[in-house]
């Protein structure tokens, strides 16, 4: 597979990943702002849809490109920073989505398939949907960061 294939691909699974996770917690905000059960638990549903489709998605075409196109750099790739770091950062939003950010959308889920429209929304869902908007804005600037280190390599 050539490098500018592998590189094109890299950049694909960016925008999705990226971009996924960022439009994801704005329209999942608004949707909870709302209040309306039928609205968050449909705006619950496409996380976890978008999530599987386009994050999971990004995610692989990123980590496989990248590992990909680190054969063709001769050395050690550890030893050049901005690889280092964005391997590092990568590894980290992972983290928090695998231990932290899918369980509360699973446990969301669960909880939102159970609103019953006109009643109030437990106040689980909402402890948390602010636990996942706190650790998700974290695990949304580590590939920002990354994206930074990628196209500038200032290290």
């Amino acid at each position: 597979m050539s490098y500018s294939l592998l590189k094109t691909l890299h950049i694909v699974g960016s925008i999705l990943f990226v971009g996924n996770i960022t439009v994801t917690a704005l329209w999942k905000g608004m949707a909870d702002r709302t209040r309306v059960p039928q609205v968050v638990a449909f705006g619950q549903r496409l996380v976890t849809l978008t999530d599987f489709v386009f994050t999971s998605t990004g995610a692989a075409l990123v980590l496989g490109s990248g590992l990909l196109m680190l054969r063709s750099f001769a050395g050690d790739p550890w030893q050049i920073a901005w690889i280092r770091w964005g391997m590092i950062l990568f590894v980290a939003s992972g983290a928090l989505w695998a231990a932290v950010l899918i369980p509360i959308q699973v446990q969301q889920a669960r909880l939102a398939r159970a609103f019953v429209p006109g009643s109030a929304i437990p106040e689980r869902y909402w402890v948390l949907g602010r636990r996942w908007m706190a650790v998700g804005i974290v695990a949304t600037l580590l590939p920002l960061v990354n994206v930074v280190l990628l196209v500038v390599k200032p290290l």
